[in-house]
């Protein structure tokens, strides 16, 4: 019995042991189950902290960082459609292809993920087109209109493709398709009348013109636009009637006005158009804007007229008339002032100019043209004073200027304020670029400058600069042998280049003047009375050529021959101390 039992105990443990791993199992599924839940559960926990993470660094602009956050996610959770909108997002903010290209992969494993998300579409659309996809971009803009609802505002988008696409009638298929939804707009009709001008369809063109000025008949720049386009079609007639249509209902209409004069120029009417300008410019309530742009044109003709050689009273009278009732209405406007500025130039009427353009600048003008133009104007007219005092209001507006350094320089030049001349010159050699001529008049001056300094060395190297550059530039060769002459230094080289301004310029007197004054300081006094005597055979010789020959005659031992020239010279000027002492006494000082 004993060992029966045992054979009973060993075969219940046998089946226990059979048992037991049976019954066991389904606790580690369910384990296992559970692990499983809590790694996913884990996984998604840690997608939604990188998901913040990148959004963080999205707003903060750091898309290096919001790009390996929102990755990170993708890795987490590749089932996220929004994560790979993202990433597209992201990767197309960029100018490389590679980047748009992986760009596309993203966004398109978004709209796999979900398809009723429009800004999916859109961003699609847009990486298309950058990678001149134009196909892909239409079809993902059609198939955003069939999946969502709502999205018909696009269709402007979608025929814009079209477009670029160079599928003319399928965006007009498309435009027509948002006016059937939206009405009739700006957008849709200027487009087509577009493609229809490309296309040579004018009339259907015009229609378009007509359509749009019939939804919105109160619309000025419609009315204009669509006028313009007659116009441009040689169509001035029809162009004519319609703004004429709308100005008998808007008689106030200023823009509207000036276009029509334009058009009435066009067709020769200048009459009816001159007429239709002086209402225009006697009512105050037009913008002053419109009215700037017609003076603008009007000095551009006559420039154009000075340019040719030909005259029109009429014309110019006319345009004065125009600028009168623009200042009267408007006296505080530097705007006005500097086209004034403009027309006078325009009219040669230099005092005048000058005159609008202080005017101009004294109310505030920004207008770098009009401080240039009146600068120029003050230094033609050697008004120094003038031409300083501006040029230093000119440069706290605008620092970086060359040429107004140059203006200042200039005229502490012509002050014999030196050492002013040559620190604005400095600064305006820093500054000029792209202008061979101006820098070079720079270093011209700035060899002046130096020399009245006494700082010789700089002075020759400024001149010497000057003529490696231009090699025949009189002004340059005529003052740098007049310096080396006073200064009695390297005389052969002075010779040679007041030689050549006077070969080249053989009727300047100030050229022939110093080329005799350098062979005088030479002792060539036979070359140098030649000279001379050429100097006083040109007309209106001055006080300074008849003193300087009395000299070169007296080195010659022509006592009397002398003496005459001086007593010439002293009736032509009012500063004649010296020259009364050499007739008194017959003798040089």
């Amino acid at each position: 019995m004993k060992n029966i039992s045992f054979f009973k105990f060993l075969a219940f443990a046998l089946v226990l042991c059979l048992l037991l791993p049976g019954h066991a199992y389904p606790q580690r599924e369910r384990k296992k189950r559970s692990t499983d839940a809590q790694v996913k559960e884990m996984r998604l926990r840690e997608a939604q902290f990188f998901f913040t993470e990148g959004m963080k660094y999205f707003i903060l602009e750091d898309y290096t960082k919001a790009l390996g956050s929102f990755q990170r996610v993708a890795e987490l959770n590749p089932e996220e459609p929004v994560v790979h909108y993202k990433i597209a997002e992201i990767l197309s903010k960029s100018a490389k292809d590679v980047d748009i290209n992986q760009a596309a992969v993203s966004i398109e494993k978004a709209l796999k993920l979900d398809k009723k998300n429009k800004y999916f579409y859109l961003l699609a659309a847009d990486i298309y087109t950058r990678q001149n996809s134009f196909p892909k971009a239409e079809q993902s803009l059609e198939n955003m209109m069939k999946e969502v609802k709502g999205t018909e505002e696009h269709l402007y988008q979608l025929a814009a493709i079209y477009q670029f696409d160079r599928k003319p009638d399928e965006a007009i298929k498309v435009y027509n398709s948002a006016e059937s939804v939206l009405g009739v707009n700006e957008i849709s009709s200027l487009q087509k009348q577009k493609i229809y001008l490309d296309q040579g369809k004018i009339n259907e063109a015009i229609a378009e013109g007509e359509k749009l000025l019939a939804a919105n008949p109160d619309e000025e720049r419609y009315v204009m636009g669509f006028a313009e386009t007659l116009a441009q079609k040689g169509q001035q007639k029809k162009a004519i009637e319609a703004v004429e249509k709308f100005l008998s209902r808007h008689p106030e209409a200023g823009s509207a006005k000036i276009l029509l004069s334009g058009f009435y120029r066009e067709l020769g009417m200048e009459k009816r158009a001159r007429e239709i300008l002086e209402q225009v410019f006697t009512d105050p309530s037009i913008d002053i804007s419109s009215k700037l742009m017609v003076m603008s044109s009007y000095n551009s003709l006559l420039r154009q007229n000075r340019s040719k050689n030909v005259a029109d009273p009429a014309l110019e009278s006319f345009t004065l008339s125009l600028f009168q009732a623009l200042k009267s209405q408007n006296p505080e406007d530097p705007n006005v002032h500097v086209v004034g500025g403009d027309l006078y130039l325009s009219l040669n009427q230099k005092e005048e100019a000058e005159r609008e353009y202080i005017a101009a600048v004294q109310r505030g003008s920004a207008s770098f043209d009009a401080w240039q133009n009146l600068l120029s104007l003050e230094s033609e007219g050697n008004k120094f004073d003038s031409l300083i005092f501006h040029s230093e209001q000119g440069l706290e507006i605008f620092p970086n200027q060359a040429i107004l350094y140059y203006f200042n320089g200039y005229g502490h030049i012509r002050k014999h304020l030196y050492r002013e001349a040559a620190f604005s010159l400095e600064r305006a050699k820093k500054l000029v670029s792209g202008n061979p001529s101006l820098l070079n008049d720079i270093n011209g001056m700035l060899g002046e400058a130096y020399n009245g300094t006494k700082e010789y060395a700089r002075s020759d190297m400024a001149f010497e600069e000057a003529l490696s550059v231009s090699p025949n530039n009189d002004f340059i060769l005529n003052n740098y042998s007049y310096y080396l002459a006073l200064r009695k230094e390297n005389l052969d080289k002075a010779e040679r280049m007041a030689a050549q301004a006077t070969r080249d310029h053989p009727a300047n007197a100030a050229y022939l003047d110093t080329y005799a004054w350098v062979l005088y300081v030479r002792e060539k006094y036979k070359e140098a009375r030649k000279v001379m005597e050429r100097t006083l055979a040109l007309p209106a010789p001055s006080a300074v050529y008849f003193e300087h020959y009395g000299d070169i005659l007296f080195r010659l031992e022509d006592i009397e021959g002398a003496v005459k020239q001086w007593e010439k010279a002293r009736s032509l000027t009012s500063q004649h101390d010296l020259i009364d002492k050499k007739i008194a006494n017959r003798r040089l000082y």
